[in-house]
């Protein structure tokens, strides 16, 4: 298996090389260069099988022969032992035909464990057998950080910087994240927005001395290695709701595109999906590309899912590529132009092809205080601001001929208690493992968003950790 970049002047990798690389030299993301496929018979043997193993069986299409399949195996099984959930990522069925995949049993309470975990194992293995160590630069709108320090604290190859927007996560992600005790981790408080804090490690990644000195990796969904661990859990959904015989929907939560471009990447293997949504927030450009064609930035408004608080969603370029029928020179003509305008560019046919595959849906705070009440007051069911977002689109887009549709559940609904509170009177309890999060101190620094100060702290948490 090999990887191409999208924007066509970076060399092809192999996995190992597009795992440590995160970015493509171009400025481009890494996409396979042939996409691997499940046909039916393949999804029907997946049937029945462990949630582990099925995921190292679907991850094996992209890691090829990279890593041997029993050491794959082993490193899925690692990864999934310590969730809350004996099936990992189990559904809960709403109503007749509307689901929900909980996908936040991880140790951090949110759907980025499913990946984050085995990706922290697979630069174990990838650094250990190049005799390698690499420092971790990530950005975060809430949870991504927390998984990324969570599955890399302590490990003896990496050291970690974690960027969030100083103020703009919930006190709970904060705390998961900037109580870690460990001497591989430093959090940076990022006087900006999560978009401010994406653009410090895109440019980063362009900063080749900087990059090479460094040893510089990324771990969040601009690293292929994120989005394909994200896919075994639509392909688990799809087959538990009768794929390959019977078509799915999926509504997805999501502000950098990377969550649903992993349910749209099981569709373009195979997975019968007929219907993917998108919901958004208040920070809409997604749902207003898919309306009227406006991929224009905004700034970027604070709301109660402040993951979803994103104006540039990064993976959109991966989908990008593929709406140009895989022309990289138009992929990269129309990043620059979005990069120096604020307005994406999107020719009417590639459009008119989006629009075929997902369905955008906008929810302010109002409405998702209202969802959240209306799912706890009807049956009983907690779900966070981001899931219910994610429910709320479900109902409001339907799948037509009524195919059942799988919301994710993408957050713990502890990790927002005072959005819990305000809905329904109730504050969720964290797990016993987390009891004491708000008792733990707190450790980080905060900087302006300037290029030139994050880049002195991550050379300076890199020296001390390789000393």
């Amino acid at each position: 298996m090999r990887y191409i970049s999208t924007r066509g002047q970076a060399p092809a990798r192999d996995f190992p090389g597009v795992l440590l690389a995160g970015l493509a030299e171009d400025g481009g993301l890494f996409v396979p260069e042939t996409w691997p496929s499940l046909s039916a018979s393949d999804l029907r043997a997946l049937r029945g099988l462990p949630y582990a193993e099925l995921a190292s069986r679907v991850l094996h299409l992209f890691v090829g022969t990279a890593i041997p399949a029993e050491t794959l195996a082993a490193i899925c099984r690692q990864a999934y032992a310590g969730f809350g959930h004996p099936a990992v990522a189990p559904l809960v069925q709403l109503d007749a035909a509307l689901w929900t995949q909980e996908l936040f049993h991880g140790p951090t309470l949110a759907f980025k464990d499913m990946a984050m975990q085995v990706l922290a194992r697979l630069f174990d293995h990838v650094l250990a057998a190049q005799d390698r160590r690499a420092s971790i630069i990530a950005a975060t709108s809430g949870d991504t950080g927390s998984a990324a320090i969570e599955a890399c604290a302590g490990r003896e190859r990496l050291s970690i910087v974690v960027l969030h927007p100083r103020g703009r996560t919930s006190e709970v992600q904060r705390r998961q994240m900037t109580t870690v005790r460990a001497g591989n981790v430093a959090n940076i408080a990022v006087e900006g927005s999560f978009d401010d804090c994406q653009d410090l490690v895109k440019a980063m990644f362009a900063d080749a001395p900087f990059r090479q000195e460094l040893g510089l990796a990324a771990v969040n969904s601009i690293n292929w290695a994120r989005i394909a661990a994200k896919i075994p859990y639509y392909v688990a959904a799809a087959i538990a709701l009768g794929a390959p015989d019977r078509e799915v929907a999926f509504s997805v939560p999501t502000g950098n595109f990377g969550n649903v471009l992993s349910a749209w990447a099981a569709r373009r293997m195979g997975v019968p999906i007929a219907w993917l949504i998108v919901g958004s927030n208040r920070n809409d450009i997604l749902s207003r590309f898919l309306t009227a064609n406006d991929m224009s930035v905004r700034p970027v408004e604070p709301s109660l899912s402040p993951s979803m608080d994103i104006q540039v969603s990064s993976n959109f370029e991966r989908l990008l590529f593929e709406l140009l029928d895989r022309d990289a020179a138009a992929t990269a003509a129309t990043m620059a132009g979005f990069r120096s305008s604020g307005r994406m560019a999107v020719p009417e046919a590639a459009w008119h092809r989006a629009r075929g595959l997902f369905h955008g849906f906008t929810l302010d705070d109002a409405g998702t205080l209202a969802e959240i009440r209306r799912l706890y007051r009807d049956g009983g069911y907690l779900a966070d601001p981001h899931t219910a977002i994610g429910i709320a689109a479900a109902r409001a887009l339907p799948c037509p001929h009524g195919l059942p549709t799988i919301a994710a559940a993408t957050a713990h609904p502890a990790k927002f208690p005072d959005a819990m509170r305000q809905a329904t009177g109730i504050t969720p309890p964290l797990p016993p493992r987390l009891a004491d999060l708000y008792e733990r101190t707190e450790s980080f620094t905060v900087a302006p968003a300037d290029l030139g100060q994050i880049e002195a702290a991550m050379r300076a948490h890199a020296r001390r950790n390789a000393a």
